[in-house]
């Protein structure tokens, strides 16, 4: 097995003991990590305060043209990189999978350089001039997840780094191999200390929240946690960007004829196998079209091939982890004993790894599980509606807002709908769909800031206004 490691100060760091990281297309044990120690993480962290200042100090042009290095050498490792995001998450090298997620990364950091903030004139008046300046925030902690963990991981570091900040970075337990690599490689020119990562347990991320030498968090991941994290970041009052769970629901409007629809509705679905804080998990058709679109919906879908990631044939992998292999299951048998209709999929593959199958269920009401929690994976309610009125009021039901979508042959009464959710991003006959330029954030409990473009550096800076009094006139 490859030995992999930490980076803390530019250098390559193990740890006494190591954790397994599990291939989920198999169920198998395929390398070990090392599982960093809070005493580790506070040589991280110090190390982020020491390069603070000459990172933050160094000139505009020089700190980009160190960026774009970065994102040719994520091009470079572009096949290495995606084959060990398949291995550890279990997505698809082909299709919007794993090639897919490493070719982001590249072109999110080549946008992210290309960004700038500007000094804004306040007030120009006889007696001074008063502009507003964002500085860097200072170091920064990022906790990521393992659905997405490589690009999620770059939507975290590189608006830090490119306003002048410094980051240490805990990547998830399931998947922390294609960040530590990820990391290794970018420290080839970046400066000691900008960019460290720290693999562990939930210690390590405790830990992080807390500590009073990091001066924002950057987590991505689920409510509770979410919460947790928040109650912890009063110690020093952290700045927090915090993108959680969602529960999105798309609405297809009466009367569509939802066959020229039916491929960016199925990837809006279950790009990823479902395992997408914005995906669309719960389908509202109208009742005159519900027995049509479940028909077309459950053709198109069938036709989908599951399987190893790493064969280039199959578009869906393998959930990314035991536990939610069983969350799947559990919800979707939920939804069965009370009465609800499997379409097709509805039980878990009998062959090795975490594979459930991509399952439509019908017939579903509120108060299922299926509907009302986040399923997060191969499974998706259709529910029936009578009146727009009413899809869009159990829509916004939730207490979660991450993103929303109205589906019709007529985009114009689709975004009419579409813009009545209570979502942070709605799209009209898309799901999911997300620009590195345009604000990325949840609303009610789907968190807090906003992510991507001038919004999204701005969350790593701090306001500072200055006044200058002008001389007296004669």
């Amino acid at each position: 097995m490859t030995d992999y490691a930490m980076i803390i100060n530019g250098e390559k760091v193990f740890s006494d003991t190591t954790f397994d990281v599990i291939n989920p297309a198999t169920g198998e044990v395929f390398a070990q990590c090392p599982k960093g120690t809070v005493e580790q993480l506070n040589e991280a962290v110090a190390a982020a305060r020491k390069a603070f200042p000459a990172w933050s100090g160094m000139a505009d042009e020089k700190r980009v043209e160190i960026m774009n290095q970065m994102a040719g050498i994520i091009e470079q490792h572009q096949v290495e990189l995606a084959r060990l995001i398949t291995r550890e998450q279990g997505k698809t090298l082909s299709g919007p999978g794993s090639m897919f997620e490493a070719g982001g990364c590249q072109a999110w950091t080549q946008v992210t350089a290309s960004l700038k903030l500007e000094t804004e004139l306040v007030d120009e008046n006889p007696e001074d001039t008063i502009e507003l300046v964002r500085k860097p925030i200072g170091v920064v902690g990022s906790i990521t997840p393992w659905n997405w963990p490589l690009l999620i991981a770059v939507w975290h570091i590189m608006p830090a780094i490119r306003v002048g900040c410094t980051v240490v970075l805990k990547p998830a337990s399931y998947t922390p191999l294609s960040t530590l690599r990820l990391v290794e490689l970018l420290n080839e020119v970046l400066p000691p200390g900008v960019l460290n990562v720290v693999s562990g347990s939930s210690d390590i991320g405790n830990a992080m929240s807390a500590h009073k030498e990091i001066d924002k968090i950057v987590f991505t991941g689920s409510i509770p946690v979410g919460q947790t994290i928040m109650g912890r970041a009063a110690s020093n009052l952290k700045s927090l960007t915090l993108e959680l769970g969602g529960n999105d629901a798309g609405i297809i409007l009466p009367g569509t004829d939802i066959t020229p629809l039916l491929e960016p509705l199925f990837w809006g679905c279950f790009i990823n196998a479902g395992q997408t804080c914005a995906a669309l998990k719960r389908l509202y058709v109208h009742e005159d079209d519900y027995d049509t679109v479940c028909e077309k919906f459950t053709e198109y879908v069938s036709k989908i091939p599951v399987g190893d990631g790493l064969d280039e044939t199959h578009l869906i992998g393998p959930l990314g982890n035991a536990p939610q292999l069983e969350t799947v299951k559990r919800y979707v048998d939920d939804a069965k004993k009370q009465g609800a209709r499997v379409l097709c999929g509805g039980e878990p593959a009998s062959s090795p790894g975490y594979f459930y199958p991509l399952t439509l269920v019908a017939d579903v009401t509120d108060d299922m599980d299926l509907v009302k929690e986040e399923q997060f994976g191969t499974a998706l309610p259709i529910i029936k509606y009578s009146t727009i009125n009413e899809a869009v009021e159990r829509a916004n039901a939730l207490d979660v807002g991450l993103g929303g979508s109205a589906w019709s042959n007529d985009p114009a009464k689709a975004k009419e709908v579409a813009m009545r959710l209570e979502a942070g991003t709605v799209w009209v006959n898309a799901h999911g769909k997300l620009h590195p330029m345009a604000p990325f954030g949840g609303v009610k409990l789907s968190g807090v800031g906003s992510e991507f473009g001038l919004e999204g550096l701005k969350a790593y800076t701090v306001n500072q206004v200055i006044s200058v009094a002008k001389p007296p006139q004669e």
